[in-house]
């Protein structure tokens, strides 16, 4: 007989979903079990990463997204296990845990669900372990700030329960439905989950029906996952306002009466408005802080700097007009700043020589464009000369006093890495880093079986001085050589608020970390790290429209050249439209006359990022076409080392084919 079914939906999450199955691998020794994942038509190559290296994992693929509830339900329905464990991909279990988990429930009849104690990426407690049901009262004590401010009061600090201690088995209304184990009976009775709900609110749903049918929830706290759940970055995203609040208004409808329900969503409404707008306001602030802070600094010191200079070169006050203060500095200063843009210079983390460059290209432009004003509007290049050098400076200061207030973003980049296993698998390691690109200013390996017979506590104090010593940033912990529990005590307890804690599953090309699946940056895999980095993604947009234009200036000419004219045009309209780029992946080699579908070139380069489909790609810069083997470490090569003019160059020499 099945003691357990674990349930995992998946959804374009292919390193998480291969770094949680690895643990759950271990945590499932001598526990009769079967596992279900119900992949929503994922297009990141999970499927077939499942299929080559969990071929005992039971595959439900689905050719549509269908959502969280109608995927899990395909799988419960199909499941033999005593109980239903409901797991989110991004999790990451104890040895320990399922042993622990189902113990409790055996020993505890009146229990119907039973949720763990989750943990983020750098071993933070996750309040949303435990929750009340969010009545119309408590949710106005969240949604209003009462249960921030009062966070052990029984009355206010109901949402989390954060007056119940994190260390203690309590029973609770509300359990998450990133790790919930349940007995299949108890769904027998209450129900499966209820496909009204898309996406959140249907384990709120789930477990009030629990608790209405007998049967008690408990938050068990004597184990831990890992859950790299970026709430901060999502509840930023106004799509997750609509969505989140929708289920809790279709929740009310459901289970409130009809004069509770009415004010719920009439609350549910005003939260919406509250939290969109904030929403709106942070991203516009994100967004547009830096620049507006550029922009005042250097008109005050441009404007001074320009007073002065009339002053002291024409000995007349007030020498320059309006119209340089009003209208020319303004203009030479959007011009600094969109070159700033360009360059890179407001991409996080932040780098000065960017905006340096950025000012350098401006002032460049602003000479050309001096020469061609009228001459009533020719004031002094000096003063333009001038105003760069101040520019150059304020800049440096601005970004300076940033990183020494530790703004987000404004520290520097490059790493201080401890690699925490054998030497074998160190290496390993220290190799994708380095082939994913990631700047290391040191790595540093320590070796597990150095401390191996200390307890744990010894072993992660130990960790924890080496990492003080060398000034370590950030922590990769090879799970090949660790056990995940001990993973899990070093991050939830070495004092280190600026320490970056990994992982790097056995066999992986990934190295997972951060608090959120959503944080750029944070996930290291082989061959994907240059060609989806900001700069590359806009400076490649900015080349296929400078192209286009020029192509389409060309036409009358360049269209005698081409295979196909008609197909030139149209290939310029889809390149200017955003619907495809210049330059693409290479097709894989076909037999025949055989041509490559779309889903097929997806298929061939599921471990590279995703970009728009190119009119031609760099085999056309080829004197000889590249055979199937090739045809890979052409596209990684290309993905992973790529620079602008290495598109510029495979137009060159590709040009007769832009018709193609």
């Amino acid at each position: 007989m099945i003691k357990l079914s674990i349930i995992i939906v998946n959804y374009n999450v292919q390193h998480f979903l291969e770094q949680s199955l690895h643990s759950i691998t271990k945590a499932l020794r001598d526990i009769p079990s079967e596992i279900w994942v119900v992949d929503n038509h994922s297009v990141d190559g999970s499927v077939d990463m499942l299929k080559k290296k969990f071929s005992s994992v039971k595959l439900i693929e689905n050719v549509k997204n269908t959502g969280f509830s109608a995927a899990n339900n395909q799988a419960i329905r199909r499941s033999r296990g005593e109980y239903i464990l409901l797991l989110n991909p991004d999790t990451v279990v104890e040895e320990e845990s399922f042993t622990r988990m189902l113990n409790f429930m055996d020993k505890h009849a009146e229990a119907g669900a039973l949720g763990v104690k989750m943990i983020n990426g750098k071993g933070k407690f996750l309040p949303e372990s435990k929750r009340a049901l969010p009545t119309p009262t408590v949710a106005f004590y969240k949604v209003f700030g009462l249960s921030a401010l009062f966070p052990h009061s029984r009355k206010f600090g109901k949402y989390h329960l954060t007056y119940l201690p994190q260390d203690e088995v309590n029973e609770v209304e509300v359990l998450s439905g990133a790790c919930m184990l349940i007995r299949k009976t108890v769904l027998d009775k209450a129900g499966l989950l209820d496909e009204s709900f898309f996406m959140y609110g249907e384990d709120i749903d789930l477990s009030y029906r629990i608790t209405q049918a007998g049967y008690k929830n408990y938050y068990f706290p004597e184990t831990r996952i890992i859950h790299y759940k970026g709430e901060s970055t999502k509840k930023r995203s106004i799509n997750y306002v609509l969505v989140f609040y929708n289920a809790m208004r279709i929740f009310a409808h459901k289970h409130f009466s009809k004069r509770n329900a009415k004010l719920f969503s009439s609350f549910i409404n005003l939260a919406i408005f509250i939290r969109a707008s904030i929403a709106l306001l942070h991203r516009l602030f994100n967004r547009i802080w830096l620049p507006l802070a550029d922009f005042i600094i250097i008109y005050v010191g441009y404007y001074l700097i320009s007073v002065t200079y009339g002053n002291i070169r024409f000995s007349q006050p007030g020498y320059y007009s309006k119209e340089l203060f009003l209208m020319l500095l303004p203009a030479y200063i959007i011009i600094w700043l969109v070159s700033i843009w360009v360059s890179g210079g407001y991409d996080r983390p932040v780098k000065i020589w960017k905006s340096i460059r950025g000012i350098l290209w401006g002032a460049a432009i602003v000479l050309i464009l001096y020469a061609l004003l009228p001459e009533k509007y020719r004031f002094s290049r000096a003063l333009i000369l001038l105003g760069a050098g101040w520019a150059l400076l304020a800049l440096t200061i601005v970004r300076q006093v940033c990183r020494i207030l530790k703004i987000e973003g404004f520290g520097k980049n490059s790493a201080r890495v401890l690699i925490i296993g054998k030497e074998e698998e160190c290496r390993r390691v220290n190799d994708l880093l380095n082939k994913s690109g990631i700047e290391t200013e040191s790595v540093k390996y320590l070796n597990p079986d150095d401390t191996s017979s200390s307890p744990s506590e010894e072993r992660v104090e130990g960790w924890s001085e080496t990492m003080s010593i060398y000034n370590i940033n950030q922590v990769i912990f090879c799970a090949k050589d660790l056990p995940l529990q001990l993973i899990m005590d070093a991050m939830s307890s070495i004092p280190q608020p600026e320490l970056e804690f990994k992982i790097a599953p056995p066999e992986s090309w990934a190295v997972i970390g951060s608090n959120s699946i959503h944080t750029s940056g944070e996930l290291y895999v082989i061959d994907v790290h240059a060609i989806n980095t900001a700069p590359n993604i806009r400076a490649k947009r900015l080349l296929d429209i400078a192209c286009s234009v020029f192509a389409l200036i060309l036409s009358p000419v360049l269209i005698w050249f081409q295979s196909s004219p008609g197909r030139f045009i149209v290939n310029i309209i889809s390149v200017v439209s955003g619907g495809k780029s210049w330059v693409g992946y290479c097709p894989a080699a076909t037999s025949g006359a055989g041509i490559q579908s779309e889903s097929d070139l997806m298929k061939n380069t599921q471990r590279l990022p995703v970009i728009k489909p190119g009119i031609i790609s760099p085999k056309d810069a080829l004197a000889t076409s590249a055979e199937s083997q090739d045809t890979d470490n052409l596209n990684a090569t290309y993905a992973r080392n790529y620079r602008v003019f290495t598109d510029l160059k495979i137009i060159w020499k590709g040009w007769r084919k832009l018709g193609s």
